[in-house]
């Protein structure tokens, strides 16, 4: 039996796992009504193979209270990586077997077991509150499923593995708002996207795309300067 509130529960031999917007803050409101609501092709033009391949993965988005109101949690990856070495990032993923079915419950548990391998969080404090359409990462062939969190009680988080991530750092959602700290980046291909000069980091790609969806859905989104352009390194 499922709560009021809850879209998804399942069990591991460890706790329970579950999506449920009760008792969330009321700045969240707007990202919880927009993860109910939004379509795949409004959060990106690249969308899960329609023959079901690409590798599965999750992410966790998750939003927190901190010293400057509300933040979100970002890592960022290893510079000797081969795969988006030395991007900012969400914490998150390939689903393992042991995660469960990848349609229903299996990309909650993935995304809180990779933040906690990553980051070193306590899934136990984080409330996952909506699960954004899946979208997909060409250049890796990853099918991404966003999940969204609620960091209900904060527990310390850090680089676990330094081979893997450089750090781990908080952004006040008013940065990720403020006109000043955004740019259009430019690939050497030509592909351009919206981007985030905050926390001595450029975050760009894949993350700054979600990030940027959901302050626009959420309503967040104040204008700025498009024109405004960073150019990407040719390794990126």
């Amino acid at each position: 039996m499922t709560r009021a509130g809850e879209r998804h529960t399942g069990r591991t031999q460890e706790s329970p796992v579950a999506v449920t917007q009760d008792g969330l803050p009321g700045w969240l409101t707007p990202v919880a009504r927009a993860a109910d609501t939004v379509r795949p092709e409004q959060l990106s033009r690249f969308l899960p193979p329609e023959s079901g391949s690409g590798r599965q993965s999750a992410v966790l988005i998750l939003f927190g209270e901190g010293r400057a109101g509300p933040e979100l949690l970002l890592m960022e990856r290893a510079s000797s990586l081969r795969s988006h070495a030395g991007q900012p990032s969400f914490p998150g993923g390939s689903l393992d077997p042991g995660d469960g079915d990848p349609q229903t419950t299996g990309p909650l548990r993935a995304a809180l077991r990779e933040a906690q391998e990553e980051t070193g969080l306590e899934p136990a404090g984080v409330q996952l509150f909506g699960v954004l359409p899946r979208l997909y990462i060409p250049v890796s062939g990853f099918v991404v499923t966003p999940v969204l969190g609620w960091w209900r009680e904060p527990t310390p988080v850090r680089a676990v593995d330094s081979g893997e991530t450089a750090r781990v750092f908080t952004v006040p959602v008013a940065d990720l708002t403020d006109p000043a700290n955004r740019v259009t980046t430019v690939h050497p291909r030509g592909h351009r996207g919206p981007a985030f000069l905050v926390e001595s980091a450029l975050v760009w790609g894949f993350t700054a795309g979600v990030i940027d969806r959901i302050l626009h859905f959420a309503g967040w989104e104040r204008p700025w300067d498009h024109s405004r352009q960073v150019p990407l390194d040719w390794r990126a």
